[in-house]
């Protein structure tokens, strides 16, 4: 079962995406900031990350920026309400594999789950191949 860690601020966005996420079969974590978040990924075995792009503190590129230092094939998936053809560049330059405006279609929302989590599994796939 892939294990998707869901980071918003807002706990309403982090109650509606543990349902949706869950009522698909993926085992669901939630952090309501980005220094939660941190320690998750520290602690768990994670096979995607959707962030809020707008939080306080911590912001979801930085925190992407941060996770990907150690985990550069973790997908990180960034959502947000403040939408702009800029924002959505800077998320992908940085890394992002896409970017989701609020509110969201729950079909969009699981196929871009979906297309994030058969990347994880080529890259893991690839890489246990090549130390074969």
């Amino acid at each position: 079962m892939d294990t998707v860690l869901v980071v918003d601020d807002e706990k309403n966005y982090l109650l509606v995406m543990e349902a949706l996420l869950a009522g698909a079969g993926y085992e669901v974590l939630t952090a309501e900031g980005g220094e939660e978040a941190l320690e998750i990924v520290r602690r768990n075995d994670l096979d995607l990350i959707i962030t809020d792009m707008k939080m306080p503190r911590l912001s979801g590129i930085e925190l992407m920026e941060q996770i990907k230092k150690v985990y550069p094939d973790l997908p990180v998936i960034m959502m947000t309400a403040y939408g702009t053809v800029e924002k959505a560049v800077e998320a992908m330059k940085k890394g992002a594999f896409d970017y989701i405006l609020k509110p969201f279609k729950n079909e969009e929302m699981l196929l871009t789950v979906a297309k994030a989590l058969e990347l994880r599994h080529l890259l893991t796939e690839n890489r246990r191949l090549k130390q074969d």
